[in-house]
């Protein structure tokens, strides 16, 4: 935006990360005038002393009728939040009953949200060279060098810089200095070991045959040989540089002998910083991809002018949804259009992202959580740039929505079911899915979502007719879908034919796949080693201080975890109520699971796939690689194994607990546990011969259970539609949860009757409660839950405005100031 040169005065409203109801206004001083837009980034001082990067919703030239600010500095030379992007904030912000404050804390990089509180340190990837340095840039080091961790404010007093900002952002972008959040993460460069041949030996080739003969002639020396060998194979006879892992990673090359190669200067080795965003460029066509009947079937629906702006894709496990989706990305890139690729779990976006590098390089990109600052900063921009040498398509969890498209063509929701696209804590509490469909609307863009066990809701919207519907029921290249095979426990364990928690039948089953060569998934959704310790003698069991669970027992730091809070106790030597040793462990979790299998299977690689496994940044990564390289015979997990993962290896299935989720007290217990159990039975017999999935059960009749053996979805949609429609459930209602939360249990029962008594003044029968929840204390504050549900033809808008009204009016009496207040659209 270009301004008059003329000395106009103007105001800008500007959006702070801050959980405020209203955007606010700064005057613009003239020398600015021609420099500022709306979009980008603007200094401010908001209250008496602080300091906060603000973004520039409007600009104009209405004076307000009290004394403002200006603004300190600009920090953009271009704006990095686009009109749609705001439009798509404060949509969010209404719909799910928030501040667009609170959209822009998650929304922005914590790189673009400096305030003057924010910390700073040296960035542990600088190199020391200070030759290129500015003397402000020097000012700054020399602060940072004296105390290692510094305010923004702190660094602004010692060097006497006024304008701090703008320098200090440079600085970030160069990778000179790092917020110290990237410190508490526990940032650390990526660093890879590369082995090259010496230069002796690269220059002469009399030199080169003289090192073969003389290693071949010595039986002591045929190791080195063997790594050199291969060495030379994957360098391209010494041109290139490799990988040391290539290597290493190879068990019949001996990594003594790589040493001593690199000892006696025959190869050279040197660690390489290496980006995290990793580009390549695409190395097959995506004309070469063939589809089979029903996948065209299903791309012409999609494609089809006719067709809603949102198509579900309802494909059984291993149907080939993948290569559909890289066919409508491949017509909208061509367009030279932007695609946005949603996946629930980060733990998927290894596989899928190799499948789309395949075919379209380093177009795309991929933006999660476990980025550091300065990646997903990088991620940002390059989004900005779109074709001008930036992605076009971007893969990524829930969060990725709210990358700065600049010509969005396309959305694709893999898994659209999984409510890990639902975001609980903090604000926005928004779900993915149902955000990328608005996003996409906003653009004019098609919208796929794609699922072996749609959602009720997308499915209830693509038979009444709101959305399209594309079905494939048969697996691609015409394998089977697996055989679906029950053990009833009760029975088993009657003819003792269980051992432990495991039956005769499922590891025989094991030891077959084994013998065979084949690998197995065990799914068990509880973490940990036991649920559970128990007193035999009076029946105690440790329970968290703070919250109202039980502590689960991890053998791995021996010691009981709350999974809410983190509390953690040592082991008790006897219980303090009876003071019995008759301390006993209850139930079972993947920790036991995979310490139980090691001495069932003594000579099998077991691996351990859940929360407690993976909290490195690239752990579930390596535990991927493994199984799909076959390092690995038996992966162990909860529900993070049963998404989307292809492996072309695995014969065996084994579901250890159905019950635990058909039981659980939730009105979706019985979807989420066909789609739970179906997804991971998915996972068998993809590539090659018919697979096999286990399930344990006490309940082998379960109407749930008989469902998946039948993969038979539309029973289960019948059922609970139906179930639905009687009880007021989504699809038929909204639901919207109301949290009320404090450290006093009285005040949580009193301020939680008041409001649902406001709210039934208003709403009268539509109000549900107050109830406490399942844990009813978490992190010593005792929570109380209303649920408030309408119609879908009610005016739901105008209703959550006077739900707010009314929470406003509980929290701004005196007694109950302190309460805090949550609203939950759409609760998972």
């Amino acid at each position: 935006m270009t301004h008059p040169t003329e000395r106009i005065t103007y105001f800008v409203e500007v959006v702070l990360p801050l959980h405020l109801p209203e955007y606010y206004t700064y005057r613009v001083p003239f020398e600015y005038n021609d420099l500022v837009a709306v979009g980008q980034r603007v200094i401010v001082q908001f209250g008496q002393k602080r300091l906060y990067s603000a973004l520039v919703r409007k600009v104009h030239t209405e004076v307000p009728a009290y004394k403002t600010k200006y603004i300190l500095s600009i920090l953009d030379y271009e704006p990095i939040v686009g009109e749609t992007q705001f439009k798509f904030w404060e949509w969010m912000a209404g719909y799910y009953m928030c501040y667009v404050g609170d959209i822009m804390a998650v929304a922005l990089p914590s790189a673009f949200r400096l305030a003057s509180e924010s910390t700073i340190a040296i960035h542990p990837e600088f190199s020391g060279e200070y030759g290129n340095l500015t003397k402000s840039e020097l000012n700054v080091l020399e602060a940072l060098m004296n105390k290692s961790v510094l305010s923004i404010s702190e660094i602004s007093n010692i060097t006497g810089y006024q304008k701090i900002f703008p320098l200090l952002k440079t600085m970030i972008e160069k990778k000179i200095i790092v917020m110290e959040e990237e410190i508490k993460q526990r940032y650390t460069p990526k660093k890879e070991k590369y082995l090259s041949l010496s230069d002796k030996y690269k220059d002469s080739e009399a030199e080169t045959k003289e090192l073969f003969d003389t290693l071949e002639k010595k039986s002591s020396t045929q190791k080195q040989l063997t790594v050199l060998l291969a060495f030379f194979r994957l360098s391209e006879f010494g041109k290139n540089a490799i990988a040391k892992k290539q290597l290493t990673q190879n068990t019949d090359l001996s990594s003594s002998a790589i040493n001593t190669l690199i000892r006696n200067g025959v190869l050279v080795e040197e660690e390489r910083t290496e980006s995290r965003l990793i580009d390549g460029d695409a190395t097959a066509s995506v004309d070469d991809i063939e589809l089979s009947e029903q996948q065209q079937n299903a791309l012409s629906i999609c494609l089809h002018p006719y067709s809603k702006n949102v198509t579900l894709l309802h494909g059984v496990t291993s149907s080939g949804k993948t290569e559909v989706y890289i066919k409508l990305i491949d017509k909208v890139v061509k367009e030279g259009k932007q695609v946005l690729f949603l996946l629930p779990e980060i733990a998927l976006t290894a596989q899928v992202i190799n499948r789309l590098r395949k075919y379209f390089g380093n177009k795309v990109g991929v933006y999660h959580s476990r980025f550091s600052t300065n990646e997903r900063a990088e991620v940002w921009n390059k989004t900005i740039m779109g074709k001008d040498g930036g992605y076009q398509i971007l893969l990524g969890a829930r969060s990725a929505v709210f990358l700065p498209f600049q010509n969005l063509g396309l959305v694709v929701v893999d898994e659209e079911h999984d409510n890990s696209y639902k975001q609980y804590e903090p604000a926005p509490r928004y779900n993915g899915r149902d955000s990328a469909i608005y996003l996409a609307h906003l653009f004019g863009a098609k919208t796929i979502l794609g699922s072996a066990t749609p959602s009720l809701e997308c499915y209830y919207n693509a038979q009444t007719e709101k959305y399209s519907l594309a079905t494939m029921d048969k697996r691609y290249g015409g394998l089977m879908m697996p055989e679906i095979l029950c053990v009833d426990m009760k029975e088993a364990a009657r003819t003792k034919e269980v051992q432990l928690h495991y039956s005769k039948f499922l590891l025989d089953h094991i030891q077959e796949a084994l013998e065979n060569k084949e690998q197995v998934i065990l799914f068990q959704n509880r973490r940990g080693f036991s649920l559970r310790l128990e007193c035999d003698a009076c029946h105690w069991i440790p329970e968290c201080k703070h919250c109202d669970v039980s502590l689960v027992y991890h053998k791995q730091t021996n010691s009981l975890r709350c999974h809410y809070c983190g509390y953690s106790i040592p082991i008790p030597n006897e219980c303090p109520a009876c003071h019995s040793t008759g301390i006993k462990m209850k139930g079972f979790g993947t920790e036991k699971i995979e310490e139980d299998l090691q001495i069932f299977f003594p000579d099998a690689k077991i691996a351990r796939m859940d929360l407690d496994s993976t909290t490195q940044k690239k752990k579930y990564l390596e535990i991927l690689t493994d199984f799909e390289d076959r390092n690995i015979d038996i992966l162990v997990g909860t529900q993070m194994i049963t998404k989307g993962l292809d492996f072309d290896n695995v014969s065996v299935v084994g579901i250890l607990s159905a019950d635990n989720m058909i039981s659980f007290p939730d009105f979706r217990s019985f979807e989420r546990s066909f789609q739970q159990m179906t997804q991971v039975s998915g996972r068998a017999g993809r590539h090659g011969r018919r697979g096999k999935v286990i399930i344990q059960t006490y309940n082998p009749y379960h109407q749930a259970i008989r469902d998946v053996i039948d993969n038979n979805y539309l029973s289960m949609y019948k059922s609970q539609i139906n179930e639905r429609r009687v009880f007021r459930y989504p699809p038929f209602y909204k639901l919207i949860r109301i949290t009320v939360k404090h450290k006093d249990e009285r005040i949580v029962n009193e301020a939680s009757s008041l409001l649902a008594h406001d709210l039934r003044q208003v709403f009268g029968n539509r109000v549900l409660g107050p109830e406490y929840p399942s844990v009813s204390r978490i992190k010593n504050s005792y929570l109380k839950n209303i649920l408030v549900r309408f119609e879908k033809s009610e005016a739901i808008a105008q209703g959550k405005k006077i739900i707010i009204n009314i929470s406003n009016n509980i929290i701004n009496q005196k007694e109950y100031s302190k309460v805090t207040i949550i609203h939950d659209v759409d609760p998972q």
